[in-house]
């Protein structure tokens, strides 16, 4: 049978795990109650099953299960490490860093704290899109609070040094945190190996659903942030609010999934990353990879075909196929994302800038087809 559509678009969404459903499915129907209610079977049942999901995040990334808090995706978990640092801010710590290559939950979320009076630096990167560290050394200083960098760039899938960065940081006192919605589940992540503060993640980038997430919070730490919001003091205070036990449990199910097959999952996915873009070269030789090349997660190819825009390409194969763009279409002309703005390229190249993320779920046979659509896309 002829494949109709296929989905490489893994670093926007992920589809669910055919086995996450099947752990969330009684949660719905059977086990319904609310984890907060402490008087019944129903409530001992919901709350028995968060635990568990709490454990299994935690196992992970290396963390204690009383470190985990439950939010509704990475940008709610971004903004409650990040703005609750900041207003509990002590006196001369007024300073915070992060990357321009960021994503936009944390740029404007700086954004924001400018406006309270904090001095904002957004440090840039090299060509390559990795941070330079000796550029990250010189700018944090005793007034320096927070730093916040991306462990896997959402765009470009290159993996920054965060381990090293947290020696800078430690050395001055300085709290770390990292938005890894792009590296959990894809690549090892142990937060004492990489000495973060705070870690931010989103359930629909690892098959699990959308509406998930979860912050890491080092013991500790929660004493040092102020809440956004305010209720029944659930999840320490930090996020109060009704836990969805369904996603809860469709998260952790995810996680120890990943755990399980992460070996497997990244060396498959490196193998059809490889022949994707080997296919593409033996056409257009002179393809463009943006982002350091071997500093990067499996699945990641943004590419720039040369003398054609991305976004027209897109216009003509979306509805087969799913790709995405480096670049943000806006009216009638195409402007580049301000990750590849960041890295230093001319504008004409950035906009040829296609971001291609394969997934679990996808095949051999997709990858061929895909190319094959592509190359006959980019030839017309």
């Amino acid at each position: 049978m002829p494949i109709e559509r296929i989905y490489l678009d893994n670093q926007a969404t992920t589809p669910l795990d055919p086995a996450v459903l099947e752990a969330m499915l009684p949660y719905f129907t059977e086990d319904f109650g609310n984890s907060h209610s402490d008087e019944h079977t129903f409530g001992w049942s919901a709350a028995e099953a968060i635990e568990q999901a709490r454990l299994q995040i935690a196992h992970l990334i290396n963390a204690d299960k009383y470190e985990i808090v439950f939010t509704s995706g990475a940008t709610e978990s971004v903004n409650i490490a990040l703005q609750g640092i900041a207003k509990n801010a002590p006196k001369g710590r007024n300073k915070i860093i992060t990357a321009t290559t960021e994503h936009s939950c944390v740029l404007e979320c700086y954004d924001y704290l400018e406006t309270l009076g904090f001095e904002v630096i957004k440090l840039p990167v090299k060509e390559d899109g990795l941070l330079d560290i000796d550029v990250v050394a010189k700018a944090i200083d005793a007034q320096t609070l927070l730093v916040s960098f991306m462990l896997v760039n959402n765009e470009i899938g290159v993996i920054q040094p965060l381990n090293e960065i947290s020696k800078i940081c430690k050395k001055s006192g300085v709290i770390l945190h990292t938005d890894a919605t792009q590296a959990i589940g894809k690549i090892p992540v142990d937060v004492d190996e990489l000495g973060v503060d705070l870690l931010s993640l989103s359930g629909h980038k690892l098959y699990a659903p959308k509406g998930i997430g979860a912050l890491y919070v080092r013991k500790g730490m929660e004493k040092r942030i102020t809440p956004l919001i305010y209720g029944g003091g659930q999840e320490k205070g930090l996020r109060p609010g009704t836990l969805p036990t369904p996603l809860v449990v469709g998260l952790g199910e995810a996680c120890s999934i990943a755990g399980e097959r992460m070996d497997e999952d990244m060396e498959r996915i490196a193998r059809l990353t490889e022949k994707f873009e080997s296919t593409l070269r033996e056409l257009v030789p002179d393809l463009t990879l943006f982002g350091n090349r071997t500093e990067r997660i499996a699945g990641n190819l943004n590419i720039g075909l040369p003398n054609v825009v991305g976004a027209k390409i897109l216009n003509r194969i979306g509805d087969k196929l799913a790709i995405s763009t480096g670049s943000a279409c806006a009216s009638s002309s195409f402007e580049p994302s301000h990750v590849l703005q960041s890295l230093g390229l001319s504008k004409k190249l950035a906009t040829t800038a296609i971001r291609v993320s394969i997934g679990r779920f996808n095949t051999e046979e997709e990858i061929e087809q895909a190319a094959s659509w592509l190359l006959e896309t980019v030839g017309r």
